[in-house]
């Protein structure tokens, strides 16, 4: 369930913009998505002119595209710290809450994104709204899958089981986990319905970024519009 919107311009904007703000010597978490894959080129190219960076990937994409680029790259175990991490989003609202997780990789992306001392995320403006209602991306233990659909529905949202592209059968995670797309239609409370996720036993990680973000960076059609949490 990987979003589309946005132009390969304005993705580019805002992951370009990111890669300025990491300092030399920083430890960056390199997000998954088209608008943070950018930000990954841009920061490879910076390594080529004497940027001194360790990059901490969130997915075998980022990995492997951090790899092709020639970022240097430690696992999140190696690093005593993330200094900044960028990431993208599929949809954010006004307070800078996120939902994550079209290219079910929102697990990781959430550890290294929550271990950063500045998360940074990177969009274009479809992915802007001024209340979050895409489906919330769950990614569930298999055995679990049943037991989480029955807790979904009863607070109120409608799971499906995220189906994989060009095979059959569903979607597997880096974390050997199937995904469960919920749709609670508008979300007004992302906190609570969070906590309520979080609460679900079969539960690994849901797509809800909520009080995370300390920048948006949105790029546009002639610039980058800057937004940060109050």
């Amino acid at each position: 369930m990987k979003t589309t919107g946005g132009t390969d311009d304005q993705k580019r904007r805002a992951g370009e913009r990111a890669a300025e703000a990491v300092d030399d010597g920083d430890v960056v978490g390199l997000g998954t998505g088209s608008t943070a894959a950018y930000a990954i080129r841009a920061l490879g190219r910076a390594v080529d002119d004497g940027l001194d960076v360790v990059g901490v990937p969130t997915s075998f994409d980022s990995r492997q595209l951090a790899r092709e680029v020639g970022v240097p790259l430690r696992a999140l175990d190696e690093v005593e710290r993330i200094d900044v991490a960028i990431d993208g989003a599929d949809q954010l609202d006004s307070r800078l809450d996120a939902i994550k997780g079209g290219g079910a990789a929102h697990a990781r992306e959430k550890v290294v994104d929550a271990a950063a001392e500045r998360f940074v995320v990177v969009a274009d403006p479809s992915k802007t709204a001024e209340t979050l209602s895409r489906s919330v991306p769950v990614e569930v233990l298999p055995d679990a899958r049943a037991a989480v659909e029955r807790d979904v529905d009863a607070l109120g949202g409608e799971p499906t089981l995220r189906r994989a592209e060009r095979k059959d059968g569903p979607v597997v995670t880096d974390n050997g986990n199937v995904v469960l797309d919920c749709d609670f239609g508008a979300i007004a409370e992302p906190a609570a319905l969070a906590a309520d996720l979080a609460a679900v036993p079969g539960v690994v990680e849901h797509g809800l970024f909520v009080g995370l973000a300390d920048a948006v960076y949105v790029g546009t059609d002639d610039g980058v519009e800057v937004r940060t949490r109050e």
